[in-house]
């Protein structure tokens, strides 16, 4: 019953230092995900330097996880910024960051990595945000397209399970005011249609699946709105799909609770008699 746990923890040096209330409750978060022991663990916006981990940093990761394979993607493009890291109890047959022929610089911003396992890929992502004013949203447009053609590229190998941040509230359910964030960043009708287009192309959105109806439930709460992780008045923009050929063995999805903490929160996966190798 292999568990899959991800999140967007921004910023991982934060976590380390955990120098402010803030960063304490990012630290307090990541002790608590080693605790659950998942089977893989997938995080978002490290925001680590092109140089990789400092040795404290890189100390702090092996005490909390022992004995876990560590793979890290940096951005090159920009220092402190981005990037994804997967951490796995079993050593995969490969790791790959791919580029996808995104547009600008979104390529060499360390936005995936993919690990694959004798019966899955298991990849995670960190997913262009379309910017104020929605200054990035055409290249965003770009990046869903190009995406949605890598997670199909390894779908005809074998399954995958793919999550992360991809910065898109799908359906008005999916956020606690659709009204008024109609044409902001990650709720416009053009991100939308392009998650649509991905879940068509054979995989399933595993929290709505097993709760098609449910609402009220979020995984970020703003940090500039003081109140609103007190007022629940957050979005669902972090995911764990998979292909459709592995619905049979999906058997719980949990929003992991972080307290008062705003910003994101990491969400667990669970499949049952599914191996990965």
């Amino acid at each position: 019953m292999p568990k899959f746990i991800s999140w967007n923890i921004d910023s991982i040096n934060a976590a380390v230092e955990h120098k402010s209330a803030r960063g304490e409750m990012t630290w307090a978060t990541l002790e608590h995900l080693a605790e659950l022991a998942p089977d893989v663990l997938a995080i978002q916006e490290t925001k680590l330097r092109p140089t990789g981990l400092t040795k404290k940093q890189a100390q702090a990761l092996d005490d909390l996880f022992p004995d876990y394979h560590r793979y890290l993607n940096y951005s090159t493009a920009r220092a402190g910024y981005s990037g994804t890291m997967m951490l796995s109890r079993i050593e995969p047959l490969a790791v790959t960051y791919p580029t996808i022929g995104a547009p600008g610089e979104m390529d060499q911003e360390g936005r995936i990595i993919t690990l694959e396992f004798e019966h899955a890929f298991v990849s995670t992502v960190y997913t262009p945000n379309s910017g104020r004013e929605l200054a990035r949203l055409s290249d965003r447009q770009a990046w869903d397209a190009a995406y949605q053609q890598y997670i199909e590229s390894l779908t005809v190998q074998k399954p995958v399970i793919f999550s992360g941040d991809f910065n898109v509230a799908h359906q008005e359910i999916d956020l606690k005011n659709p009204k008024t964030n109609h044409h902001s960043a990650g709720f416009t009708d053009e991100e939308r249609a392009d998650f649509t287009n991905l879940l068509n192309a054979g995989y399933i959105d595993t929290f709505r699946t097993l709760n098609p109806d449910t609402a009220g439930v979020y995984t970020w709460w703003s940090q500039i709105a003081k109140q609103s992780k007190k007022n629940n008045a957050g979005w669902r923009i972090d995911y764990y799909l998979i292909s459709q050929n592995l619905q049979d063995y999906l058997t719980d999805f949990e929003v992991i609770d972080t307290g008062a903490r705003q910003d994101h929160a990491p969400i667990q996966l669970t499949l049952d008699n599914f191996e990965l190798n």
